[in-house]
């Protein structure tokens, strides 16, 4: 795949694996530096239903985490 302009890592293990020592000590200080790993990697939190709570807990992920990404999207669309 040589045109891969972004690799999302969804959760702390692929976090983990790919950023190796420059991880954070959380998945949610990972993610809250998203844009520390940019332009090569974008960390999320899994989509899964049991991170309903987190989402609850870190209302800065829908407001200011995924419209960068969802900019980074459509702008690789074009």
């Amino acid at each position: 795949m040589p045109n891969v302009r972004l690799t999302i890592l969804v959760g702390s293990y692929a976090q983990k694996y790919y950023l190796n020592h420059r991880v954070e000590r959380s998945l949610t200080a990972t993610v809250s530096n998203f844009d520390t790993y940019l332009p090569d990697y974008f960390p999320l939190v899994h989509p899964s239903p049991l991170n309903i709570g987190w989402r609850k807990r870190n209302p800065w992920f829908e407001i200011d985490v995924v419209p960068v990404l969802q900019s980074i999207v459509r702008e690789s669309l074009l």
